[in-house]
């Protein structure tokens, strides 16, 4: 059968559009996949959908179809993206209004829904095992999405949809659906859909494949990182796939920085966990064809899981921020001065964690390497803490500016800034608990 093309268009929500469009002009693909849902991002999402029922989809869905549905359309190149994110309806009925704004007609927009099971978990119909200790008060939950997996997408593909818009479904599974509806996978056959949960993993986070999040200069070295282009995996019916990017883009795309991607996010190789297959990665090799071009095969897999992952979105406090720099002789000294000013103003009762750092010397490492780094010439000091009300949480912003003419000398640049905390915890619950919905919308 004839080799499937699939491009990455993004690898997360706030991604660079233009090496999509790169794709979708030049990289003759039959899909075009965003993939641009995190955990936070969908509880992010869900804040927005309850301030305004129309929202809740991901903010640069417009941008990113404005730029792409011309070139997708003239070329026959599906979409598929989880930009749906808490309103998948809503970013379909979006979609539909661009089309007719870019006088596109004729197109299939396909909304999958069916991942929000917040109602469901909070009126105690189901089980819920956890994963990450116990479950925080019910009345601090703001969002809980299942992980969906490929049979929505299925469904669509079946409905001739040109455009599929979901909210939380695995990764992988946005690039694994499409491989099985055209090469007529069976859904047991457990070595196929490891494979191809092997290549949607590849995909998922778009430029890490082809050098971002890799080049470390003089040790990894990727040219023209200002231009990367993004992925594409060119798959055959037996799983096997060629990797590589747009000619003459920027980037890297070598055994490495597949390696590297591979191993990306993975707790054990031998059981990655996904709705639609447990795959093993153990065995997967990649060989260099040519200048960025590597072929990649050996995933396998077993049985799926009996069941799917929640995240469940809740409210933890607010975080309360402030900044401030030091130069010139006796930096070092003089922000420790501030710093211990601040240690003394702050009422520690009102705050469930309280750090400083002095960034420049031991704010990723610890005071640990502090005590044999140079002294530095400049630096930062930052104060953070975790409080339960805005309020206490907002002391420590105006106390690090009170530090203007009230602290050390030639205090500058302060900021600050207090933000509520939107943590997530992991759960799982039965698979026969979570039905899915899909919508289709003429253009």
């Amino acid at each position: 059968m004839k080799p499937i093309r699939i491009g990455a268009g993004a690898g997360y929500s706030g991604d660079r559009i233009d090496p999509a469009v790169e794709l979708a002009e030049k990289g003759s693909l039959s899909y075009l996949v965003f993939e641009c849902l995190a955990e936070r991002t969908i509880a992010i999402a869900q804040k927005s959908r309850l301030l305004d029922p129309s929202q809740g989809y991901d903010p640069l869905l417009e941008e990113r179809m404005e730029a792409v549905l011309p070139h997708c359309v003239a070329r026959r190149i599906r979409i598929i993206s989880n930009m749906g994110a808490a309103n998948p309806n809503a970013a379909a009925e979006k979609t539909r209004e661009i089309t007719r704004r870019l006088g596109i007609r004729g197109l299939r927009i396909a909304a999958v829904s069916g991942d929000d099971v917040f109602d469901l978990l909070r009126s105690g119909n189901t089980d819920i095992e956890k994963l990450e200790g116990p479950l925080p008060p019910v009345e601090t939950w703001l969002s809980a999405n299942a992980y969906l997996g490929v049979l929505p997408l299925l469904q669509a593909l079946q409905s001739e949809a040109d455009i599929i818009l979901t909210g939380r479904v695995a990764d992988p599974a946005l690039f694994l659906a499409p491989l099985i509806h055209e090469f007529g996978w069976s859904l047991d056959n457990w070595e196929l859909l490891g494979q191809g949960t092997v290549i949607g993993h590849l995909l998922e986070c778009a430029g890490q494949l082809t050098g971002g999040y890799f080049a470390d200069p003089g040790h990894k070295d990727v040219p023209n990182l200002a231009r990367l282009g993004f992925p594409i995996a060119e798959v055959n019916s037996d799983g096997a796939a060629i990797l590589t990017k747009v000619e003459g883009s920027g980037g890297l795309l070598s055994r490495a920085t597949c390696t590297e991607q591979l191993l990306y996010e993975i707790q054990d190789p031998c059981a990655y966990l996904t709705p639609d297959v447990v795959a093993d990665f153990s065995k997967v090799s990649f060989e260099e064809l040519g200048p960025d071009r590597v072929l990649v095969h050996g995933g396998s897999g077993r049985m799926r899981p009996a069941t799917l992952k929640v995240s469940i979105a809740y409210r933890d406090g607010y975080i309360g921020e402030g900044q401030i720099s030091y130069a010139g002789p006796n930096a070092l000294r003089r922000a420790e001065l501030a710093r211990a000013i601040l240690a003394e103003r702050l009422d520690h009762r009102q705050f469930s964690e309280l750090r400083f750092d002095l960034i420049g010397l031991n704010s990723i490492h610890g005071p640990q390497l502090s005590r044999t780094a140079p002294v530095p010439y400049e630096i930062r000091l930052r104060a953070a803490g975790r409080a339960a009300s805005l309020a206490s949480a907002a002391c420590i912003p105006r106390e690090v500016e009170a530090l203007y003419t009230n602290g050390p000398a030639g205090g500058g640049g302060a900021s600050g800034s207090t933000r509520e905390i939107i943590a997530i915890i992991s759960a799982l619950i039965p698979r026969e608990s979570v039905s899915h919905q899909l919508r289709i919308l003429e253009s």
